[in-house]
């Protein structure tokens, strides 16, 4: 998986990179907060309402899926400051075929393959200026600090509210740059915290549910 993804998420942000060395990209900014925007209430909807399909857990993705995947996500990563996460996450999350922890871990590892890519692309066409050292700093300490209590977290949260948890995430970021009211955006984390308490519920009555019935199988016949 991260090789199918990583691979072309690097030719893609190392092509993104280069492009934005000649290109502004502030209109491209509503545009893609928009994608993000819907992929993400795509995958807070499914998730919450529908959890995981159980029928497609499990199943390969296929290379002709993960290669356009991988090179769209690494060029918005490179053109718009960030994008592999965001796109990358939410649209293998939609297709059911993996537990969201096992996404989250692919993507993250794979992130490193496109990161670097992106990088010597930046660096090819602009150098080393522009550069500054300590914010690259404090983004590296931040992120080794918190990735391995993130990664612990996704282990132990369960897939349906986990998956509830990215697409809100997801929705609530990119819709920053496309609402303009402080009062809309309130109500939307009002909406998420309402989806995450739905789908905790769901959870622990289908934990429940699931419970009885293995009681009842282990239950001696005739008592």
């Amino acid at each position: 998986m991260v090789a199918r993804i990583g691979v072309p998420g690097a030719v893609g942000a190392f092509l993104g990179a280069t492009v934005l060395s000649r290109l502004s990209t502030e209109v491209a900014k509503p545009v893609m907060s928009a994608i993000l925007l819907g992929l993400g209430v795509y995958v807070l909807v499914r998730f919450t309402f529908r959890g995981l399909p159980a029928g497609w857990l499990g199943r390969p993705l296929r290379r002709r899926f993960l290669a356009p995947l991988g090179l769209v996500a690494g060029f918005l990563d490179a053109t718009g400051g960030g994008g592999w996460g965001p796109v990358g996450t939410p649209a293998l999350l939609a297709s059911g075929r993996m537990e969201p922890r096992k996404v989250i871990g692919s993507i993250d590892t794979s992130e490193f393959l496109v990161a670097v890519s992106a990088g010597l692309g930046f660096l090819f066409s602009l150098g080393s200026q522009g550069i500054d050292a300590m914010w690259a700093a404090a983004f590296l300490i931040g992120g080794l600090v918190a990735a391995p209590l993130a990664a612990w977290l996704v282990r132990l949260l369960p897939p349906r509210v986990l998956g509830s948890a990215v697409g809100g995430v997801i929705v609530v970021t990119n819709a920053r740059t496309l609402l303009t009211s402080d009062v809309l955006y309130v109500a939307l984390y009002a909406l998420w915290a309402a989806a995450l308490a739905y789908s905790v519920r769901a959870h622990l009555k289908e934990r429940n549910a699931t419970a009885a019935e293995s009681a009842e199988e282990r239950q001696p016949v005739g008592t």
